[in-house]
């Protein structure tokens, strides 16, 4: 459990930079579980319509984005949209119900019950969440897209 008198920069959780689908296979699996395979371009495209809805929640450069999710294929696709705008990812684990220095976070129905209502929490599997998700766009990241969140 992170308390007030502990480093925030103990709990920052840096993740590296994204590499362009260009650089590597796009039909390469990422990430595989029991139900699913992601590969590298679907990560691309889901992970950019999941960055514009961080964007459009106020999220950019910098900001701390409270992560708590269990399944593989969402974690992955949540910390490459917080990596894309320049934002850092703050875990938080089982028994924790917030991290410390975020506004925002983003989890599912299954860890929403346990966690702070201090934080405004964008649930990927909510009605809501999805049909804004599903019909936002795919396509890379633009300079206009990132001016969202500063504005």
């Amino acid at each position: 459990m992170h308390t007030l008198n502990e480093s925030l920069e103990a709990t920052i959780r840096l993740l590296p930079l994204p590499k362009p689908v260009a650089d590597v296979d796009p039909n390469a699996v990422v990430v595989s579980t029991a139900d699913c395979e992601l590969t590298y371009g679907e990560l691309d495209r889901w992970s950019n319509r999941l960055a514009r809805l961080l964007l459009s929640r106020g999220v950019g450069r910098n900001t701390r984005v409270a992560l708590a999710i269990d399944t593989q294929v969402e974690a992955v696709v949540t910390e490459r949209a917080i990596v894309k705008i320049g934002a850092i990812a703050m875990p938080v684990g089982a028994g924790e119900s917030s991290a410390l220095g975020t506004f925002v976070g983003v989890t599912t129905k299954a860890r929403r019950a346990e966690l702070n209502d201090a934080i405004d929490w964008l649930v990927l599997d909510e009605r809501s969440t999805l049909q804004r998700y599903l019909a936002g766009s795919d396509a890379p990241l633009t300079a206009d897209d990132m001016a969202i969140a500063a504005a």
